[in-house]
């Protein structure tokens, strides 16, 4: 089931020629599935194949030689990865919402970390860190976990308290904390391997720390809902958490898609012990795919019918 877009129906427009190119995908990616797991990483010619298809670029600005797609185009071609490998549709979703913090830069600084063919930046929540003002920038140390795609990344981002020179926590008006994303280059950092998991475990979502990292204050963007981006787009008027939210969302409707198909092929042969027909031929089996595909789709349609609601909304007033 597809919700209908408010978006053009040409397919260059509407960014629905990167849903194809996920689509074709595929095959490649479930033939791999087996050795991401293995390997708890992506293999190079899947990065190579996602950065040919330019799917780490969907969120980034057009003025940047990104796709900039609206959320609902985004949320579906993350949902068509995911129905064929869960650990990278995961690595894209995060890396993508990492490059929305290039709308905030200084486009020549945006250009350095993300321009190149790998300019793919991983990050992690924040950890126990900080960051001193200093001229010029900040001094940064710290240890982050969870950075999903951090193998196959050239950049880091560390979000993290600010402190004055005098070490004394930098506040907001509201008496919270001053929080900054400070960007710097992968082999700054020490990373540690944690990643030993049941689930995602392409994802390679490994540890960092950084020790009295200098980082230029124009490698830096501010943390707060008040901050305007440099970019014009509509897409930069939503935060970086509302399109992590988005998209790994479509993450769980890919999931949920896959499983139940497979479980649909496997009706259709699968005679249980004791039983002398197939389950496709049982009426509560019948009864349950069903209440799945409507549970289903009914997640499906609420999803992409809400971003496209705020999506008019915010063409409308111009904010979310």
């Amino acid at each position: 089931m597809r919700v209908a877009s408010l978006h053009s129906d040409n397919e260059e427009t509407s960014g629905q020629h990167y849903v194809g190119r996920a689509r074709e995908l595929g095959p490649e990616l479930a033939a791999a599935a087996e050795e991401i797991e293995h390997r708890r990483e992506l293999p190079e010619p899947i990065v190579a194949a996602l950065i040919e298809r330019g799917l780490f670029r969907l969120l980034l600005p057009r003025a940047l030689g990104g796709a900039e797609l609206c959320p609902t185009v985004y949320v579906e071609v993350i949902e068509e990865v995911a129905k064929h490998d869960a650990s990278t549709a995961w690595c894209l979703g995060q890396a993508c919402g990492c490059t929305m913090t290039s709308a905030h830069l200084d486009p020549e600084v945006a250009r350095e970390i993300f321009g190149g063919k790998r300019g793919i930046v991983a990050w992690g929540p924040p950890g126990p860190a900080e960051a001193r003002a200093v001229p010029g920038g900040y001094r940064l140390s710290g240890t982050w976990s969870f950075a999903s795609g951090s193998h196959h990344a050239s950049w880091l981002g560390a979000h993290v308290p600010i402190l004055g020179s005098d070490g004394v926590p930098q506040l907001r008006p509201d008496g919270g904390p001053v929080m900054r994303t400070l960007l710097f280059p992968k082999a700054s950092a020490r990373f540690v391997d944690i990643w030993h998991v049941i689930g995602l475990r392409g994802t390679g979502s490994d540890s960092y720390t950084v020790t009295d990292l200098f980082v230029p204050e124009e490698y830096t963007v501010l943390r707060e809902a008040a901050a305007r981006p440099r970019q014009p787009g509509l897409l930069y008027a939503f935060s970086s958490s509302n399109i992590y939210a988005a998209g790994f969302a479509g993450v769980a409707l890919g999931i949920a898609r896959s499983a139940l198909d497979a479980f649909v092929e496997l009706a259709r042969d699968k005679i249980p012990r004791g039983a002398k027909s197939t389950l496709r031929d049982n009426n509560v089996i019948q009864a349950q795919v069903a209440q799945s595909e409507a549970k289903l789709g009914g997640a499906r349609a609420f999803l992409l019918g809400s971003l496209d609601d705020i999506w008019r909304e915010a063409a409308a007033s111009g904010r979310l």
